[in-house]
């Protein structure tokens, strides 16, 4: 494979300035035409050690405008990082639509450096690649250009290079660890290398060798190589994607077909006042100690409320937050997107709220709006909305195999009972901010919705993150009921080790453990 990178391309000095002003100026006019556009640009650069990914960066930042570009490097590890999902790092540093970032070895860094190391097996190595390509998948569906570079050099040329840059206490290779493998197991490098390459050279986001030992002609390539890829995905949109097939979750017309899991919930069942008032005492005493005791363990909580309008998630909510710590929780109600978050895939904004190991999330509505409201109202068209399915359940296992304890609810109601309560909202002055016209409109679409939960349920109710629906009537009986489900949940999740709560296979670039916190309380 890396033959093509070792045949010894160099470029003069006087053709590389004869060639790189003009070079440059189309590079900055295409990144003008960039901005108008509704295309991240995802740039990869990673390669052997001493290739001069660097020299490399540092001379896009010179011949492109930074207004529009970033440049993210990936070495240490922060404790922030340390505490959260692998891809939490890359997913807040993805650049908008009509921006470039530029990222060091991206997430295919630590993968590389974990197998070369021994840290990680092949099986381990292919887990990951095949998360790799689905997640590149993704971006590139969404409208994102991805570039990936490997730069490479021959043995005898690496070595020479390694000597230079052991004398520069600025360069990466000094900080790292057994540095002196790198040139005394070359071959292995490269092998793994290869194997990182072909499982992971795909059409959507393929890979560019470049030869690295003259740096005039690898900077000349990796310029040209850009600004082609850049003009092709302007001037060529994404290919159209097949029309859906008819799926078999999809409901026939006919009466009896129509019959949801919604339909299955017993929705007349209630509580006593006395009952519903001991219960939510003990219940919310429990979480106290409960969240206090993730805390201590590095155990996230992730709680994602669900349902129709009017269904009582606010209600619920606040009976929990009213028993949680402050300084534990916070609580994210999710509306339209803001413009920097339409500027993004749409999973961004969820991913960028993700807290740190020990804390408690709660999502007040969701990332399931692609498949509800957005896939009712037609904010997303059906391929959209149906690849959704797959990008939700892997965003959710990310989170339940980095030890996130993650609980799903639906609040359901049936029509009566949600009409009564949206004249109650009229009628109530401090309750009239709740009702709006949308709402009037959204029980117009009633079907429409029921078969949308239904299918829902049925495509991410997980091993890893099941749904828990709740039969919401009767407020106080649904309210207990959420606090059970997440006392139980969590008194389970927190008696097990983190490991144990792992189930996906073990894959490279895992974290390392998380060092636990000490108890703090005042």
């Amino acid at each position: 494979m890396f033959e093509a990178t070792k045949v010894g391309r160099s470029v003069s000095k006087s053709e590389f300035k004869e060639q790189r002003d003009e070079l440059r100026t189309q590079l900055l006019e295409v990144q003008r035409q960039l901005r108008e556009t509704h295309i991240p640009v995802i740039v990869v650069v990673a390669g052997v050690e001493a290739a001069g990914k660097g020299e490399v960066v540092n001379r896009l930042n010179e011949w492109l405008d930074t207004r529009g570009l970033q440049t993210f490097a990936y070495w240490d590890l922060s404790d922030e990082e340390r505490e959260r999902p692998r891809y939490w790092r890359f997913w807040r540093n993805l650049p908008p639509r009509g921006e470039i970032a530029l990222l060091f070895g991206g997430w295919y860094l630590t993968p590389i450096e974990h197998r070369f190391r021994g840290l990680c097996d092949d099986a381990a190595l292919d887990a990951e690649l095949t998360r790799i390509v689905d997640f590149e998948r993704m971006l590139t569906q969404d409208g994102a250009l991805v570039v990936k570079f490997w730069f490479h050099l021959n043995e005898k040329d690496q070595k020479q290079r390694l000597k230079e840059l052991s004398r520069d206490d600025r360069s990466r290779w000094k900080m790292l660890p057994e540095k002196s493998k790198f040139s005394e197991q070359y071959e292995l490098f490269e092998h793994v290398a290869e194997r990182v390459i072909r499982q992971t050279d795909r059409g959507i986001a393929p890979w560019y060798l470049v030869e690295a030992t003259d740096s005039r002609y690898r900077d000349l390539t990796v310029g040209k190589t850009l600004l082609q890829a850049i003009r092709a995905r302007i001037s060529q949109p994404l290919p159209m994607e097949p029309p859906p097939t008819a799926d078999p979750l999809d409901l026939p017309d006919s009466a009896p077909a129509q019959i949801t899991l919604l339909d299955q919930l017993d929705l007349t069942q209630k509580l006593e006042r006395d009952l519903y008032k001991s219960e939510l005492k003990r219940l919310q005493a429990e979480i106290n100690e409960l969240t206090w005791t993730a805390y201590k363990k590095q155990r996230t909580t992730v709680l994602v409320f669900e349902g129709m309008d009017a269904g009582g998630k606010g209600g619920a909510i606040r009976r929990i937050t009213s028993a949680v710590d402050a300084r534990l929780y916070r609580a994210i109600p999710v509306a339209a997107p803001s413009d920097e978050e339409k500027a993004h895939h749409y999973l961004w904004r969820f991913w960028r709220h993700i807290p740190r190991a020990g804390y408690m999330i709660i999502y007040d509505r969701s990332w399931y709006g692609r498949v509800l409201v957005e896939r009712v109202e037609g904010f997303a068209s059906e391929a959209e909305w149906r690849r959704a399915y797959s990008e939700i359940n892997d965003f959710e296992e990310q989170l339940v195999e980095q030890g996130a304890i993650l609980l799903k609810f639906w609040l359901q109601v049936s029509d009566d009972e949600q009409l009564e309560r949206f004249r109650d909202r009229e009628k109530t002055p401090y309750k009239q901010y709740k009702i709006t016209d949308e709402d009037w409109r959204n029980r117009e679409k009633a079907p429409q919705y029921k078969a949308a939960v239904n299918e829902m349920v049925a495509r991410t109710s997980t091993e890893y993150a099941p749904w828990t629906l709740v039969e919401g009537d009767d407020k106080p009986f649904a309210r207990i009921r959420v606090l059970s489900t997440i006392c139980e949940q969590l008194r389970a999740a927190l008696a097990e080790d983190v490991g144990a709560s792992v189930r996906s296979v073990k894959r490279c670039g895992d974290h390392p453990e998380r060092r636990a916190k000490p108890e703090a309380r005042d």
